[in-house]
C-alpha cells in the first residue's frame, strides 16, 4: 500500500484529489495539509511514501516544504501538483528534490499511475514540462555564451571550449569531443587564456565564473 499525503491550500481539491486516488487499490491518503508548514509537520509524524504537493501557499510554499522534506527523509517522494507551469517554479522544484512536476489538468489514470511511478523511482515530467526544462537550460546556455563573447570577444568555437574548460573538460577530453587534434585544441586554450588575460585554467575558470 502506497501512503499519500495530499498538500493542498484549498481543501475542496484535495479532498477531490483523494477520492480520485483511492479509486486505487495499492494508494491510501493518510492525510492533508493546508500549507508548506503543515507538510513538514505531517510528514514527520506520518511518514508518507509519496506526496502530492501544491507551489503557491500560504506560510510556505512548495518549493520551500520539499527542500525541507528531504532534508529530514529523503526516501519520501514528492510530486509538485499545481496549475503553474513557470519554469522557475519547476527548476527550483526538482532541484530541491521533487521527484515529478505534473499540472492539475492531469486525467484520473495518468495521475494514479504518476503516484505509483513515483514510489518506484521514476522521475515524473510529462513532455510539455520535460520541454519547459530544456527551453529554460537553453536560455541559460546562450545568456552564458552571449556574455562570454561580449566580455571578452570569444568566437563561437572560443566560447564553446571555455564553456567547456568551466565544466572541467581536459584537453584531451575537449579535442575529442570537438574532433580536434591535441595541438589545436592546446592553441584554442592558449588564445582564450590571452583574451581572458589569465595564465592557466584555474584562474580561466574563476574569470569566467565572474562574468557568468
Amino acid at each position: 500500500m502506497i501512503k499519500v499525503l495530499l498538500v493542498d491550500d484549498q481543501q475542496i481539491l484535495a479532498e477531490g484529489i483523494k477520492s480520485v486516488l483511492e479509486t486505487s487499490k495499492s494508494i491510501k491518503v493518510i492525510g492533508i495539509a493546508l500549507d508548506g508548514a503543515q507538510a513538514v509537520e505531517k510528514c514527520a509524524e506520518l511518514k508518507p511514501d509519496v506526496v502530492l504537493m501544491d507551489i503557491r501557499m500560504p506560510n510556505m510554499n512548495g518549493v520551500v516544504a520539499t527542500k525541507r522534506i528531504k532534508e529530514t527523509d529523503d526516501k519520501i517522494k514528492i510530486i509538485i501538483l499545481t496549475t503553474f507551469d513557470d519554469s522557475d517554479y519547476i527548476l527550483s522544484a526538482i532541484n530541491n528534490g521533487a521527484s515529478g512536476y505534473l499540472l492539475k489538468d492531469i486525467g484520473s489514470t495518468a495521475l494514479i499511475d504518476a503516484v505509483k511511478n513515483a514510489y518506484a523511482g521514476d522521475t515524473i515530467l510529462p513532455a510539455k514540462i520535460a520541454k519547459k526544462i530544456t527551453d529554460a537550460a537553453a536560455m541559460v546556455s546562450s545568456d552564458k555564451e552571449y556574455k562570454l563573447r561580449r566580455s571578452f570577444n570569444l568566437s563561437e568555437r572560443e566560447v564553446e571550449i571555455a564553456l567547456m574548460l568551466f565544466d572541467g573538460f581536459t584537453n584531451r577530453q575537449i579535442a575529442t569531443a570537438l574532433k580536434l587534434s591535441d595541438g589545436t585544441a592546446r592553441n584554442y586554450i592558449s588564445t582564450i587564456y590571452l583574451k581572458l588575460g589569465v595564465d592557466g585554467r584555474a584562474a580561466a575558470v574563476e574569470k569566467i565564473r565572474s562574468q557568468i
